[in-house]
């Protein structure tokens, strides 16, 4: 999601039947507060469009905002609450659960992070596609892989189709009377769609389904391995927008610096990652090969690595974990070297 994008996102929620009377008069403030989301490090976005370019129609909008304990407690402490248009509230009113960056980057190297999905309503006219939701699953499922997740709570659904799709893909029902989650709760899916509720999993529960990470869909958000590379906040950006195949110019557009910068950034990514992965990139590739030709395989490999590897691009604490290498004994990442 771009700035650009919010007034068609907000659009889309504020005419959805059941989603945009839940706002109510917060529905004006809805802008704002994702406007304010988009400056912070605390998110993940994403928008879908019917189609090819930046005039595309938007066919959905994910927003994930990436909030503190205390916020996640409040959700599942009753009275409930329709949680966009709290959110919408406190960000607007200067009461923001988001973390900072230095809270986000270090609850991402330490016990993790806690996800709370925004409402996430189709244009009208796309609801009944199946293969679309399926498709949207997996945009979900890879822009949320690589962060060390603890909790992830799903938007609250519109309707008990919708609800039924979230718990059939992995998601729990929390039930306050136990405190805990549940697989279902004594009454009518739609009963339960209709007032403030709450549906999500965590990294316990998760793992604790079937003993490994494949009991459920959504169970791949939690294999979680910590980087090796150690990319600067600006190398990683910038392996973001080059991961759709982006050239150096487009790059350079994109990010707003110089093509000679972009340039000295690929050398200090190759040098990082010879450092720490030289099997990666081989000294040499066939001779029969042009420079640009091997350029191109240098950058194609590097990538490649990068979308199975996607924790390389998030957000960490360097300190908290070389503090955890050492604590196990083991090879550090960064490529620093064994500790003793």
């Amino acid at each position: 999601m771009q700035p650009e994008d919010i007034r068609e996102c907000v659009n889309i929620i504020a005419n959805h039947p059941v989603v945009g009377p839940r706002y109510g008069p917060t529905i004006k403030d809805l802008p704002e507060a994702w406007l304010r989301l988009l400056h912070s490090e605390a998110q993940i976005t994403a928008v879908v469009r019917a189609g090819e370019g930046p005039r595309a129609p938007i066919v959905i909008a994910g927003v994930t905002a990436i909030v503190r304990d205390e916020f996640l407690s409040k959700m599942k402490t009753t009275p409930h609450f329709w949680t966009g248009p709290e959110l919408t509230r406190r960000i607007t009113n200067g009461e923001s659960p988001l973390l900072n960056g230095k809270q986000f980057r270090e609850k991402n190297s330490d016990d993790g992070l806690n996800g709370v999905c925004w409402d996430m309503c189709f244009r009208a006219g796309y609801e009944a596609h199946g293969e679309l939701q399926r498709y949207i699953m997996a945009v979900f499922i890879q822009e949320h892989r690589g962060y060390r997740w603890k909790e992830v709570i799903a938007s609250q659904a519109p309707g008990p189709d919708h609800l039924a799709f979230m718990l059939k893909t992995g998601g729990f029902l929390w039930d306050s009377r136990v405190a805990a989650y549940t697989g279902g709760l004594k009454k009518d899916l739609g009963e339960i769609a209709g007032q403030p509720h709450v549906v999500g999993i965590t990294r316990d529960l998760e793992l604790s389904r079937q003993g490994n990470w494949e009991g459920s869909w959504v169970g791949s958000l939690f294999d979680y391995h910590p980087p090796i590379l150690g990319f600067s906040r600006s190398e990683q950006r910038l392996l973001c927008c080059a991961l759709p195949g982006a050239t150096d110019a487009h790059l350079a557009e994109t990010l707003g610096i110089s093509l000679p910068v972009v340039k000295k950034m690929w050398i200090s990514i190759y040098g990082r990652i010879e450092d720490c992965l030289p099997d990666l990139i081989p000294d040499s590739f066939r001779p029969d090969l042009s420079s640009s030709s091997r350029g191109r395989e240098k950058r194609r490999r590097v990538l490649a690595y990068l979308r199975e590897h996607p924790e390389e691009l998030r957000p960490f604490s360097r300190k908290l974990l070389l503090k955890a290498a050492q604590s196990l004994i083991v090879k550090p990442p960064f490529g620093i070297g064994r500790v003793q």
